[in-house]
């Protein structure tokens, strides 16, 4: 059962994101961006729904789900977040009605703006109105989706946020891991090598002591965006997010933890994640589009203490085959860590960073204008390896300032016509990777080399004859100009 059509998309002048969930989806709403769904089960149902209205759906929207099987009205959960660049532009405090090329560069504006805003702890908030200790944690109150028909159980952690402490320094780090409900109690860990928060476990489990554990499963997108971002080490994702809203997130100290908790969050726990101990956890179907993991025992945490809102809404975000209903965020971010990381090093002209939707991270995309031998590799290999370019990528394509690197049209055009196998391919062996790539095989599994290779492409006109080169066939841009001028833009539409 659905609610009414949603409202006419509308233009907010830079809304600015606060920190709670329930003001992200006013501001949603406002914009014609968020579909109420009433009576949905959640085995299968909200999962199914989300992907095919992310795939599938003409104008895709933000779904917010209530009345939902086996739970009372009002505990609801939120998906696709961001299956529209307006969704987007509402997270990260961008106007709306920018496209997907526009989003990078008012991003990357914005952010030489900002600086990181250090939190404020508060005594109280809403997280607090109903607190559950011990015997009555009980995680299966909530209306934690089965997102897929061949999950192993039903994932409350796919939207979350992870906050852990380097035991050695005391640096906060907020991750995106996912959680799997195992027991009224207990919920699975699952972390891939390499991420801050698996390295903080090794740390304490190899000094043969527990880790403390926030989790959130349910606060402002930004918070999770933050969460799913490769920062650096040393930056607190909260300080982020206090940065890009404007004001300092509100936090509780856990009293039980220490750990700071999100004050207008929707739903928190408190535990600890022991040494020796585990549980069977997966499968997941995860963000690659494949099963790339079995049931395996993995660590857990322990949930001592359970914080709720009253009516809790899930922030979900199943994974699923790209485009991802968190797409446009999450790239838009990282496309423009990667141009700062392009031009920090010096590469000159870079026209535009995009990472093609139905390629996930996998196909990344640099649009240079030439200006001398070797810059389209030099492009390639620092972005191939770049923090926001290094985890799980496969293929880099350089094309010239005239393809769209937004426009996978433009850029397989490029490819066929601009660059010739045995002259514009570099491969590069052994590059970051993890257990969810369904590429590595099962013999290197079994030894955990988790690692890839990368394929440079150079599709650009062969700079040393480029004056040679075939001129292109198209209406130019100031023919453009003057059609639309004439004819206006109804017959694109």
């Amino acid at each position: 059962m659905t609610s009414a059509e949603p409202k006419p998309t509308a233009v907010l002048d830079q809304p600015q994101p606060r920190g709670d969930l329930r003001e992200w989806i006013d501001r949603a709403e406002a914009a014609g961006q968020i579909q109420r769904l009433v009576g949905a089960d959640w085995d299968l149902e909200i999962g199914g729904l989300t992907e095919m209205v992310c795939h599938q759906a003409r104008r895709p929207r933000c779904l917010l789900f209530d009345e939902i099987k086996d739970h009372p009205p009002g505990w609801r959960v939120l998906t696709n977040t961001s299956v529209t660049p307006a969704l987007a532009a509402i997270t990260l405090g961008l106007p709306v009605g920018l496209t997907a090329a526009e989003l990078v560069q008012a991003w990357r504006a914005k952010t030489r703006r900002i600086h990181l805003t250090p939190v404020q702890e508060v005594a109280d908030g809403p997280i607090l109105e109903n607190v559950l200790r011990g015997a009555d944690v009980d995680l299966y109150r909530f209306p934690t989706p089965r997102w897929h028909e061949e999950d192993g159980g039903r994932y409350l952690g796919t939207g979350d946020a992870v906050v852990t402490r380097d035991p050695e320094d005391g640096q906060i780090n907020v991750g995106t891991y996912r959680m799997m409900v195992q027991d009224r109690d207990k919920l699975g860990l699952y972390i891939s090598p390499g991420h801050h928060g698996r390295l903080h476990r090794d740390k304490y489990f190899s000094r043969g002591e527990p880790m403390p554990v926030v989790a959130v499963f349910g606060a402002d997108p930004l918070l999770f965006t933050a969460g799913a971002m490769r920062m650096p080490i040393t930056m607190n994702e909260y300080e982020w997010v206090g940065a890009v809203q404007g004001a300092p997130l509100e936090v509780i100290r856990g009293p039980l933890t220490g750990l700071p908790i999100p004050a207008r969050a929707e739903i928190a726990i408190e535990g600890f994640v022991y040494p020796e101990r585990s549980l069977p956890e997966g499968p997941f179907g995860e963000f690659t589009g494949y099963y790339a993991s079995a049931v395996r025992q993995e660590p857990y945490v322990q949930v001592e203490a359970l914080y709720h809102r009253h009516t809790p809404i899930i922030l979900g975000s199943p994974p699923m085959r790209p485009p991802s209903d968190s797409h446009y965020v999450r790239t838009t971010v990282l496309q423009g860590l990667i141009w700062e990381a392009l031009e920090a090093a010096g590469v000159p002209d870079v026209r535009g960073v995009a990472h093609l939707p139905s390629a996930g991270w996998g196909m990344l995309v640099i649009s240079i204008r030439q200006r001398y031998g070797g810059h389209a590799r030099q492009a390639a290999m620092i972005a191939a390896q770049s923090s926001g370019g290094a985890y799980l990528g496969r293929y880099v394509v350089v094309v010239d300032e005239d393809v769209d690197p937004f426009n996978v049209d433009d850029v397989l055009w490029a490819l066929w016509t601009r660059s010739d196998p045995a002259e514009s391919l570099d491969l590069i062996h052994d590059c970051w990777s993890t257990p969810l790539d369904p590429r590595i095989s099962p013999e290197r599994r079994a030894r955990r080399q988790f690692t890839n290779s990368r394929l440079i492409i150079d599709a650009t006109r062969p700079f040393h004859w480029r004056e040679e080169f075939p001129p292109s066939v198209g209406a130019s841009e100031a023919l453009q100009a003057r059609l639309r001028e004439k004819w206006g833009d109804d017959l694109l539409a």
